[in-house]
């Protein structure tokens, strides 16, 4: 039986500029156009542009959508003011969680959720199944196209094509303005890469014409297009947890390191019980760790003690091109989580060293 994938409304051009195509999260999606190494570099040096318009958005509009959104959502709504953004999840009744997600606050009564494209389902019936209160949902994911602009030449590569002064736009902040000649483009400094940039949030219709002005715009600049893997190295790097990688259904935010996500100055889904588990102290925690010499660790590979003795597993691993090591995180148990500890990969029927390493893993290096 073959799934039918769906594409995102620029296929074609990611086609036209060689990239190699792969099905990820239900979509037909660019892994890369020249080499992983080299847009990875692209984005850490100079500015990349990726089209990640597989994710999804839901808007939330009512004099209920706070509280629906404080309901089902683990950070503190609340706190946002209009042109806002904030990151946060969906705990689920197990101590888990259904999604990662971002909250913005566009207006009074009026927010837009963004989620994990394999989610897209998933998230929506779950908030849907905690509006008990009429709130107006709209799942517009679509229609709207996204693209991460990312790396430190982002503002220098974008700002001709806007009025909006883009270094003014402090991080995890937006601005909705004309952007490229397309209308109410929400431009956002959030990114999943710690280099800096921007996520333009844009109606289908005018999608080919800002991917075009951006690219002649860039160009001086060094832009590039750039596919899923280097994304995956670049967050990576930085310490920014997957989706069905290092979180998922099973992992308590607490135990991913999402406590500061976590406010318990309000009641949400199973927050009695993470509250408690915050009482008790978690058994296991998501670490970050660099590889003290050769080997690639991979997901699913064992993490052993001194002994051998299993003490968790590899959820992300990779090899750093800014760091030229092997990198990964995983969970452990907790005695083994503070920054400095030595453990050990299982690769290839070897237990090879590694440390412990304070996010981000790119910390105190040379790019």
């Amino acid at each position: 039986m073959t799934v039918s994938l769906k594409t995102v409304t620029l296929n074609d051009t990611h086609r036209q500029l060689g990239a190699k195509m792969v099905p990820f999260a239900g979509y037909d999606m660019p892994v890369r156009y020249s080499s992983d190494l080299d847009e990875h570099h692209t984005v850490r040096r100079a500015v990349g542009i990726f089209d990640v318009s597989h994710m999804g958005e839901f808007r939330l509009r009512g004099p209920q959508a706070l509280d629906l959104i404080q309901r089902v959502t683990s950070n503190d709504a609340s706190k946002l003011t209009d042109g806002k953004a904030q990151y946060s999840c969906l705990p689920n009744h197990d101590g888990g969680i259904v999604d990662d997600l971002l909250v913005y606050k566009l207006a009074d009564e009026d927010y837009l959720l963004v989620v994990n494209a394999s989610n897209i389902e998933k998230d929506w019936n779950w908030i849907k199944h905690h509006n008990t209160k009429g709130v107006e949902m709209e799942d517009i994911s679509d229609r709207t196209s996204l693209f991460a602009v990312q790396g430190p030449k982002a503002i220098a590569a974008l700002q001709s094509l806007t009025d909006v002064d883009l270094g003014s736009i402090p991080y995890y902040s937006f601005v909705q303005g004309t952007f490229a000649g397309a209308p109410d483009v929400i431009i956002s400094a959030t990114g999943y890469t710690g280099a800096g940039g921007f996520e333009l949030y844009i109606p289908n219709e005018s999608a080919a014409m800002v991917w075009d002005k951006i690219m002649t715009a860039g160009q001086p600049h060094g832009l590039k297009p750039i596919g899923l893997g280097a994304r995956d190295t670049l967050r990576l790097e930085m310490g920014f947890a997957l989706y069905g990688n290092d979180i998922d259904d099973t992992t308590s935010p607490l135990e991913a390191g999402l406590g500061w996500i976590t406010k318990f100055t309000k009641e949400f889904t199973n927050s009695e019980n993470l509250k408690k588990q915050k009482e008790a102290g978690v058994q296991k925690k998501l670490v970050g760790f660099i590889m003290d010499g050769p080997g690639i660790p991979r997901g699913h590979y064992e993490l052993v003690d001194a002994d051998g003795q299993k003490i968790g597993d590899v959820t992300s691993g990779t090899q750093s091109p800014s760091l030229s090591k092997g990198i990964g995180m995983g969970y452990v148990k907790t005695e083994f989580a503070a920054p400095g500890t030595q453990i050990f990969v299982q690769i290839r029927g070897k237990n090879l060293p590694a440390t412990v390493s304070k996010l981000p893993l790119t910390k105190g290096t040379e790019e």
